[in-house]
């Protein structure tokens, strides 16, 4: 399917009034990037090395999506559903996560640097060797993620919401 194909299924779903659907679908590799998929319905599709940079998919639905290797350079994820997700290598630098929901996300060996995670829910996330450099963490909720090995500041830490029992970079549980 190409990013035409996919433009026609969201131009109809919306004046039909409809959240459109593109769930379940293969768009490994796609070229995506740029695309408007805000409020798109993208739960369990695999995007895995698809270009997505700059792409606006505010408020989509990405419960347990394959996003291995994806490139979300730049990418508007505000309010997005990536309940479960698996981000394991992907190129999330100046991403805006904005109350984004990363619960139980594989975020391992990720690339956040810059990235706009205000308000997030990363709770039970998996933060593994991921590059947080310069990130905002203010707010998140990272009850009980697994940062170990994560690339990331005491000082960035210190802004988060929370993180309860969480593995911290040296391996260590929070209280």
């Amino acid at each position: 399917m190409d990013l035409e194909e996919i433009k026609q299924i969201i131009k109809q779903a919306r004046q039909a009034d409809e959240m459109p659907d593109l769930r379940r679908l293969d768009l490994q590799k796609a070229d995506l990037s740029g695309a408007d998929l805000s409020r798109v319905n993208l739960s369990y599709a695999n995007l895995s090395r698809a270009k997505l940079s700059g792409t606006n998919l505010k408020e989509s639905n990405l419960t347990g999506a394959d996003l291995r290797k994806a490139d979300l350079k730049g990418a508007n994820l505000t309010k997005a559903n990536l309940l479960g997700a698996d981000l394991a290598k992907a190129k999330l630098a100046g991403a805006d996560l904005l109350e984004a929901s990363l619960r139980n996300a594989n975020l391992s060996d990720a690339d956040l640097r810059g990235a706009g995670l205000t308000e997030s829910t990363m709770r039970g996330a998996g933060l593994v060797v991921a590059n947080l450099h310069r990130a905002d963490l203010e707010g998140a909720n990272l009850i009980r993620a697994d940062l170990r090995g994560a690339q990331v500041t005491e000082e960035q830490l210190n802004t988060a919401k929370s993180l309860k029992g969480a593995v911290m970079p040296d391996g260590s549980i929070h209280p």
